[in-house]
């Protein structure tokens, strides 16, 4: 298969899952090895004859949905914005939830692959916010479709390169060596939650403080569809909660309810 006629294939095929070619650009050689493996599977000849085998059979759209998932994490992904949780958003957040009597912090990681970063968020505040808040608790609600990297994310072990952007010292706290892996240990765990969940249904039937929503929905997902489904996300945040988006990510223009937040990149306020 050439990459030439893989990208003919993904840009028939991307939209009608409702998902956007641009987004899967710099990415589609991921995509396109795991069809060529699917053909490999099926003893397909080409993407002609794959093609022919999505007409005849529905359920194979499903599959192809599969390998169209993306799933790139990191520890402390874009340093930029963990800084601005820890030294803006955290601590403006906690005072208010502090000042209403709550007793935790609530966080949702959509879209959260092996689990780097809702652990991420429960290691920044664990290090360095949780002293200055006493009797409150950060929750995070971390959820994904991969049952695979939900796996994985239960286990948390990691390569090395996962943490290649976490601060040295939060490496040293936060991991033990098990063989070629790192793993978090078990004392920075308790507070972070895993399921499985698609990020285009319904959401979580709670209200959060801050949604972290990361290069998924305003990435790969088709523009029309985008907007239904931030419009729901939006709908689960607390008024002057926080909308994290990806450093190059801008949500839909029919979003009233969210402003920049002040002085800050790709996060956003709820009203």
């Amino acid at each position: 298969m050439s990459d030439a006629a893989c990208v003919r294939f993904l840009q028939w095929a991307l939209p009608r899952l409702r998902l956007h070619w641009p987004g899967f650009r710099k990415v589609h050689g991921i995509v396109c090895k795991r069809l060529a493996r699917r053909l490999r599977a099926l003893g397909l000849a080409d993407l002609d004859a794959y093609c022919e085998l999505l007409e005849r059979e529905p359920a194979e759209w499903r599959t192809l949905e599969a390998l169209c998932a993306i799933p790139v994490s990191r520890f402390w992904r874009d340093r930029a914005v963990f800084a601005a949780l820890e030294h803006s958003v955290l601590p403006e957040l906690a005072r208010a939830a502090r000042a209403a009597g709550r007793a935790a912090l609530e966080c949702w990681s959509a879209g959260c692959a092996g689990g780097e970063e809702p652990y991420s968020l429960a290691l920044l505040w664990h290090a360095r916010l949780a002293q200055r808040f006493p009797g409150l608790e950060l929750r995070v609600l971390a959820t994904d479709t991969d049952a695979a990297q939900l796996a994985r994310a239960a286990r948390g072990c990691y390569r090395a390169s996962s943490l290649k952007e976490l601060p040295p010292e939060l490496r040293a706290l936060a991991f033990d060596r098990s063989g070629e892996l790192l793993c978090l240990r078990p004392a920075l765990r308790p507070g972070v939650e895993f399921a499985c969940m698609d990020i285009r249904g319904e959401p979580p039937a709670r209200v959060f403080d801050v949604v972290l929503c990361r290069n998924v929905v305003l990435t790969y997902l088709a523009p029309d569809l985008r907007l239904e489904v931030m419009q729901r996300i939006i709908g689960r945040l607390r008024p002057g909660g926080a909308l994290v988006v990806g450093l190059h990510e801008t949500p839909p223009a029919g979003l009233a309810t969210l402003a920049p937040w002040p002085g800050l990149r790709a996060i956003w306020r709820a009203a």
